[in-house]
């Protein structure tokens, strides 16, 4: 079946299949083509055609006429045999139609456009008429733009566009796109000055755009034009416009209509960014607090509230008021499910004004919460680093909320003494237990964030202890309650706890698989703390939780290239075990410090223990047994709801037999 053909008549007329042009021949083939284009599928008398091709037609108009409508049916329909029936230009009665369909012809579709998008949303009206605009090529039927035959059309094409181009703007503002309306409504008025709508959208594009005296010079200049050209004075519209701009109305900033949520977003920022002053300290708290939602956006809105964090804590520090700096670092409590900073330089900078402040912020009494705060984030920023003061400051917060009998700050403490709780093997217990008692807190108190974080810290705490059935449950919640309140990170960490579970029963080709689509998960999701070196441990792991004594063998498959990130100290001994150079394999073992304190500690053992196995080193196998018989029972690494390596008794009887 050929393709249909394609008519365009705002700008030159044409006729195209395919994308590609059709010969059309001499200006009255296209005229006649035009003219039917025009009649909109209603039939066209052969005389009215003469009519209208000729000012003073001679004997053979018509036969004239019935040579260009053969012709063009060659063009528009060359596949059809001789003698049939045309499909597409048609002979009926006493003329011919042109029986294209609805969206075949860019005038037809512009005018549905322009029709439906009054009754769509902005977001949608935008987006339909900016399609519909963009197939103007220029002034419609342009070669024929003298002929009697064109000017009721062409006219209302042309208004037609007029009202999309004031629709469009509309549509903007509704969007908080005022910026974006400006120039579009600049040039419209140019043209065609005697829009008394078009004005007023200029107005108000400028007013919500912070240009008050733009917008009032432009009332101005409008009330000039309409006097000078039409001999009228500005309508009601355009007056009250003017009366509210000099009032700063608020409702300038409400468009008119039900909003979308993204609508209401881009309203309620302009509406804060117009009443609160730049440089406001109640604008830097709020700040903080869309940085917190921005962070739970993942992805993109994960980096850039990382990003913006730390200038936000910055700028508070400058006011000198301790005051205002423990709100804006406290008020950043976005739940921490992974015992690594992303960025541990910025943590360590996050960290040390927070103790400044403390040591500021007068002690007990109304600054009890603020003080509970900035512990808590110490003891979050300095997660996954080995000192005494994480573990003390999130104990301290504990105490205090609990004293405060504050839920909300209970549950932000609950989450910094998980975050120190990994200071030693083995602690899958009390990380369950704080699990626990955040689903019991979090549910009562509407606080999901921190019911997902429950949920998952059970996960973790649970593969751990190899009770997989219920690590299943709150892994089905966490997904539920993610799609409920768009909390898109949450499904990074059930993707990876679903490639663990193959891993643990001892599957490793499926889990091998799960890994490696988990990792793509990960890319992109805004936590290079999680991110950067996972991958790569969680593939060796499983081979040393198929055989503790394959590092020799898991050496051979070590990708080279492979990004190792924090891991790169336990990656080193394997990649000189693969070139052979045992001696200096054996010097950087023994040289390796104690894991970090993270839910990795257990597996970094293990990963330490296999070379140790290798080399026979049994200095570094006494010391990584101790470290590790406080987990007998639980799953090595599993405790991440990431990866395992397999079960700690097996390493610990295999380390014991050496």
């Amino acid at each position: 079946m050929a393709e249909r053909v394609a008519f365009g008549v705002l700008g030159p007329v044409v006729a195209e299949r395919g994308g590609v042009a059709l010969g059309l021949k001499g200006p009255r083939h296209r005229a006649v083509l035009a003219r039917l284009i025009i009649a909109r599928r209603r039939v066209v008398p052969v005389s009215g055609l003469v009519t209208d091709l000729w000012d003073d037609p001679g004997p053979g108009a018509v036969g004239a006429v019935q040579t260009f409508v053969g012709a063009l049916r060659r063009v528009l329909e060359p596949e059809r045999p001789p003698r049939s029936p045309a499909r597409l230009l048609v002979t009926e009665g006493p003329g011919y139609a042109l029986r294209a369909a609805p969206g075949d012809v860019d005038a037809w579709r512009f005018e549905a456009a322009v029709a439906d998008a009054a009754a769509l949303p902005p977001a949608q009206a935008l987006g339909r008429i900016e399609a519909a605009l963009a197939d103007w090529r220029g002034p419609a039927y342009a070669e024929f733009a003298q002929e009697e035959w064109t000017r009721a059309e062409r006219s209302r094409l042309g208004e037609l566009r007029l009202q999309a181009v004031e629709r469009r703007a509309e549509a903007r503002l509704a969007l908080g796109l005022a910026a974006d309306a400006v120039p579009d409504l600049d040039a419209h008025l140019t043209e065609h000055p005697w829009r008394e709508g078009a004005w007023r959208l200029l107005a108000l594009a400028l007013y919500r755009t912070g240009r008050q005296g733009d917008a009032l010079a432009v009332l101005r200049r409008a009330r000039t034009v309409l006097a000078d050209e039409l001999g009228i004075d500005p309508g009601p519209e355009l007056r009250r416009l003017h009366a509210d701009i000099l009032a700063q109305d608020p409702r300038l900033d409400r468009p008119y209509g039900p909003a979308s949520a993204g609508e209401l977003w881009a309203r309620t920022a302009q509406a804060y960014d117009r009443a609160v002053a730049v440089g406001a300290r109640a604008r830097l708290e709020s700040s903080v607090g869309l940085l917190r939602d921005l962070a739970m956006a993942g992805g993109g809105g994960l980096r850039a509230a990382r990003e913006h964090r730390m200038a936000a804590i910055a700028a508070a520090e400058e006011f000198g008021d301790p005051e205002l700096t423990a709100r804006v670092i406290g008020a950043y409590d976005v739940p921490t499910i992974w015992p690594r900073s992303d960025d541990p330089e910025e943590s360590a900078r996050i960290a040390a004004i927070a103790e400044r402040t403390l040591a500021a912020l007068p002690t007990g009494g109304p600054h009890a919460a603020l003080r509970c705060r900035l512990l808590v984030t110490v003891a979050l920023e300095t997660r996954g680093v080995r000192s005494p003061r994480g573990p003390r400051a999130a104990r301290e917060a504990e105490g205090i909320a609990r004293a405060l009998a504050d839920p909300a700050l209970l549950a932000f403490a609950l989450d910094g003494m998980y975050a120190q709780s990994c200071t030693r093997a083995g602690l899958a217990p009390q990380r369950a237990a704080i699990g626990a008692e955040l689903l019991d807190l979090a549910p009562r108190h509407g606080m999901v964030t921190y019911e997902i974080l429950g949920h998952l810290i059970r996960v973790q705490a649970l593969s751990a202890l190899g009770d997989l059935g219920a690590a299943d449950e709150h892994a089905a919640a966490v997904d539920l309650l993610a799609e409920r309140h768009e909390r898109p990170l949450a499904g990074v960490f059930t993707e990876w706890y679903r490639a663990l579970r193959p891993a643990v029963r001892g599957d490793f080709a499926q889990a091998e698989d799960a890994y490696r689509a988990a990792a793509r998960r990960l890319e992109g999701a805004g936590m290079p703390g999680v991110e950067r070196g996972l991958p790569a441990l969680a593939l060796l792991c499983l081979r040393l939780a198929d055989d503790p004594l394959s590092a020799g063998e898991a050496a051979g498959h070590i990708d080279p290239d492979a990004d190792w990130g924090p891991y790169a100290a336990w990656a080193e001994p394997y990649a000189l075990l693969r070139s052979g150079r045992r001696t200096e394999a054996r010097t950087t073992l023994r040289a390796l410090p104690e894991p970090p304190p993270d839910l990795l500690y257990e597996a970094l053992c293990c990963v330490q223990a296999a070379v140790a196995l290798e080399l026979g080193d049994r200095l570094v196998l006494e010391q990584v047994h101790a470290r590790l018989r406080p987990a007998a029972g639980q799953l090595a690494g599993a405790g991440s709801g990431l990866l395992t390596a397999g079960p700690v008794d097996r390493w610990l009887s295999v380390i014991a037999s050496a």
